[in-house]
């Protein structure tokens, strides 16, 4: 296990200010990122750039998103100490942990065994472990533990999962890249049962969001 050492702690200090640069203004989510040890996510060989603004590669072809993304995506969620968060995509582990650090109740599902492996190791030595973890496809979501008050889909859809729409609380949000290549960010504020505001907000590159393929 990495150390988290008065070095990284720096580091981190020297992001939250660079966040703060780009438009990051909700103090809890800056605070929430400055106590997770990014580096301890990442291959040992990105150490040095862990507290870059950058993504990297991960196990099973995967990324961990940069610290701006996932800073942004949280902040769009607004996220209030108790909630019921739905993740879908853990990756790494490193944007639950951030949910977690917020005090949500957090439901997260990864389809690539390797990865749900790596995060639930991960998660569990930082004492940053969400309420479930479970290995399954994000596109069915968890319907047996909804509503949500909010959900945050970590990877590209090509279109809105309409399971996970209705697995959303009324006054909920969901926030969510949707596109093909290349992403538009997505909130979706459920008004009732059967209505729905959406806002946008730039265009982002994430990981294709899988559907209908064999569990990793």
């Amino acid at each position: 296990m990495k150390l988290d050492t008065l070095k990284h702690k720096g580091r981190r200090n020297q992001l939250i200010e660079l966040l703060k640069r780009k438009g990051i203004h909700d103090l809890n989510v800056l605070h929430a990122l400055n106590e997770i040890p990014r580096h301890i996510f990442i291959d040992s060989a990105f150490e040095d750039f862990a507290y870059e603004d950058r993504a990297f590669p991960i196990l099973s072809g995967q990324t961990i998103s940069h610290p701006y993304t996932v800073a942004f995506q949280t902040q769009l969620l607004h996220v209030q100490k108790g909630e019921k968060v739905l993740e879908i995509g853990t990756g790494s582990g490193y944007q639950t942990a951030v949910l977690v650090a917020l005090g949500a109740q957090v439901f997260t599902i990864e389809r690539q065994k390797e990865l749900f492996d790596f995060s639930k190791n991960i998660l569990k030595k930082i004492h940053f472990s969400p309420k479930h973890q479970i290995f399954g496809d994000g596109y069915q979501g968890l319907p047996s533990f909804a509503p949500f008050d909010k959900i945050i889909v970590t990877a590209g859809a090509p279109v809105l999962p309409k399971k996970l729409l209705e697995q959303l609380s009324v006054g909920g949000v969901m926030v969510i890249p949707i596109g093909n290549k290349e992403q538009k960010m997505y909130t979706i504020l459920r008004l009732d049962d059967k209505n729905f505001e959406t806002l946008e907000f730039g265009e982002y590159q994430f990981v294709p969001m899988l559907e209908k393929r064999e569990l990793g």
